[in-house]
């Protein structure tokens, strides 16, 4: 028996989740949360095999939650399930020690299949994300600027695209002021800009930003 968690933040794609695990008589849904707090205290508390995990659960950065569930319970197989684009995402999950990433727009039978091949000790690349990564193994350089950010350097490049003053970053990231601005500095020399007004239509237009 597979003993699967969810964790989403919409109760309306849990109750998808649940519908669809509903269907596989190998696989059983033992919790689900709605928050990554919540998430790690069921994670502690019961037996789980294999946890579906929404990026959205971090407010500050998308990859936190992963990072934090794969910090504190390394040996958990992590299947990533989320409404961004394998493009921008599906490699840095891979990195980070997710096992596969789903997109909330593919099929039951691809789900359960992702399932299975993950419990087994396998790893789930869609036909798209392997493309993906087999252009990665082959360019010496990235296809794009932003790749060559680190996460934390991402982290502000969102901050400051969405409107956030140097302050505020500083603020929500628990760093200083001047942490802020040297990564800003090293942003605008790796993306080649020269201004925040230029960095905010980067953003944009490469979606690192909602």
């Amino acid at each position: 028996m597979i003993r699967v968690v969810i964790a989403d933040d919409h109760q309306l794609v849990r109750e998808g989740v649940k519908k669809v695990l509903s269907v596989a008589p190998d696989i059983v849904l033992v919790g689900e949360a709605a928050d990554l707090a919540s998430t790690l205290e069921v994670l502690e508390d019961l037996e789980v095999d294999l946890l579906l995990l929404d990026l959205t659960l971090s407010p500050t950065h998308e990859l936190d939650a992963l990072r934090t569930v794969v910090e504190r319970f390394p040996g958990l197989r992590v299947l990533v399930l989320s409404s961004h684009s394998e493009e921008r995402f599906g490699i840095p999950v891979l990195k980070l020690g997710a096992a596969g990433y789903i997109p909330k727009s593919l099929t039951v039978d691809v789900v359960l299949k992702a399932i299975h091949k993950v419990h087994a000790g396998g790893r789930y690349l869609s036909e798209s994300l392997a493309d993906i990564l087999a252009h990665e193994v082959s360019s010496p350089h990235p296809r794009y600027a932003y790749e060559r950010l680190t996460d934390r350097e991402l982290q502000v490049t969102r901050l400051l695209a969405l409107g956030h003053p140097v302050k505020q970053v500083a603020a929500k990231l628990d760093i200083s002021v001047s942490s802020v601005n040297t990564y800003r500095s090293r942003i605008f020399d790796k993306l080649a800009l020269k201004s925040n007004a230029e960095l905010i239509r980067y953003a944009i237009h490469h979606g690192l930003v909602d």
